[in-house]
């Protein structure tokens, strides 16, 4: 029985749930999208937040720029950019069959953020930031309009010093809270759960950060952080599950994207739709990057999650409207996946409630095909992402290719698909140390040529 029901009972009345559980590559397309304008109420946050949230990273930015210089050409803003990827999108279209005229393939590089490598750049280190600010201002260590470098001294590093960060995390969001929050002097513990890889386990004590590992998976690990900072008054617990703080560091992505999409002369309106693919975990990055995307864009831009097919927690919380209430566990789906920063049993359901009308639709990838994409990225582009971030790849031949009706729906017509862009979100990879990424590209290239 699976929460009082047989799974008959349940592919019934929820027929991809038989694709799920026998790990076969699913779409679903979610059929009660609304108006982004009806849907956004659903957040619980506006537009004042997110831009609250880009002004607090723009304060910090002196700090930054001064704590890691490799910030220093960006003037201490954590950005990534965007690129076409011509060659990989020729490769797709003979891999999986696409015809001409479905639009043209970008990357979103946030493999290459600055500081951690990864998406969590954004909403893990701002979470830390705001923290620190909100402790820093009613400590008296600053006043309203102080340059924040000043941060970056002894005197801070020692205030800071007294307090304490603990966050669980399957590896990336672990490296921005602990790289930041021990560079400005917190006392800061990483819960990490049993698929987090050795090298950022490594990397997080070489920074002075305390590792605590389990022999389980992320929902563990959450939770028994979760319970250790209940206990201190002096911890501050990054909630990955809840936190509306990542939400917003996340979200502010949305408006500088569009200033590089303008940079870049492509248009995203109602006769150019812009398709975005944003690898998923637990769900607070991707959720976050999307609310943003859709303040930004509303109805122009079509927001698809992907997930490994061992760990599809949010299409199956989001498809039986169960959330939070329902793990991948419960199935017999084993959550074990190459792609360790979506190693996620249960999604939030914070960001499946709030995003759930906001959201175009989910799909699954196998951990065979992230290789491969893997193997050909690095071939076509020259680019190396971890696994995970490849998640995002074959968004635009589920969206060309899918038969739910969805695009109908949505009025995609084929003139409107042919001006469209697809933008491919990298969340990873520009750490992984070159040993191990050789291990990935030589695992992708056998089962290319397999």
């Amino acid at each position: 029985m699976i929460l009082g029901k047989t799974l008959e009972d349940w592919t019934a009345s929820h027929p991809l749930i038989r694709e799920l559980v026998e790990l076969k590559e699913t779409s679903w397309f979610n059929p009660a999208t609304a108006p982004t304008a009806q849907a956004l109420g659903d957040v619980g946050l506006t537009a004042a937040d997110v831009a609250d949230a880009s002004a607090r990273l723009s304060r910090f930015a002196p700090y930054i720029m001064r704590a890691f210089p490799e910030t220093a050409a960006s003037g201490g803003i954590i950005e990534s950019g965007i690129r076409p990827l011509p060659a990989l999108q020729a490769l797709l279209s003979q891999r999986y069959g696409l015809a001409p005229g479905g639009g043209a393939l970008w990357l979103k590089t946030d493999s290459h953020l600055p500081i951690s490598g990864s998406i969590k750049a954004r909403g893990g280190i701002y979470e830390v930031l705001k923290h620190a600010e909100d402790l820093a201002l009613a400590g008296g260590l600053l006043q309203a309009g102080d340059d924040y470098a000043v941060l970056d001294s002894d005197r801070a590093r020692a205030f800071f010093g007294q307090y304490k960060i603990a966050v669980g995390s399957t590896g990336n969001l672990g490296l921005s809270i602990g790289i930041m929050s021990a560079r400005l002097g917190f006392q800061v513990t990483v819960h990490m759960s049993a698929d987090a890889r050795q090298w950022k386990k490594d990397k997080l004590r070489s920074h002075g950060v305390t590792v605590v590992e389990y022999a389980s998976d992320y929902s563990v690990a959450v939770a028994e952080g979760r319970k250790q900072a209940e206990s201190d008054p002096s911890c501050h617990f990054v909630d990955d599950e809840n936190s509306t703080s990542l939400f917003l560091g996340y979200a502010v992505a949305a408006e500088r994207l569009k200033g590089q999409l303008a940079a870049a002369n492509i248009t995203v309106d109602a006769e150019h739709p812009l398709f975005v693919y944003l690898p998923c975990g637990v769900g607070g990055g991707p959720g976050g990057v999307a609310f943003g995307l859709k303040l930004a864009f509303g109805d122009a831009v079509h927001c698809i999650f992907a997930e490994p097919t061992h760990s599809p927690c949010m299409l199956l919380g989001v498809y039986t409207g169960l959330h939070d209430a329902v793990s991948v566990q419960d199935f017999g789906i084993d959550n074990v996946t190459a792609a360790d920063g979506l190693a996620v049993g249960r999604a939030s359901g914070f960001v499946g409630r709030a995003m759930q009308r906001l959201l175009d639709g989910y799909y699954t990838v196998s951990d065979e095909e992230l290789y491969r994409l893997l193997a050909l990225m690095e071939r076509s582009e020259g680019l190396r992402l971890e696994p995970s971030a490849l998640a995002g790849v074959p968004g635009m031949a589920r969206v060309l290719g899918e038969q739910q009706g969805y695009r109908a729906r949505a009025g995609l017509s084929a003139e409107r698909l042919a001006r469209s862009t697809h933008l491919v979100w990298g969340t990873g990879g520009g750490m992984v140390p070159p040993a191990e990424m050789e291990a990935y590209l030589a695992k992708g290239r056998q089962l290319l040529q397999d």
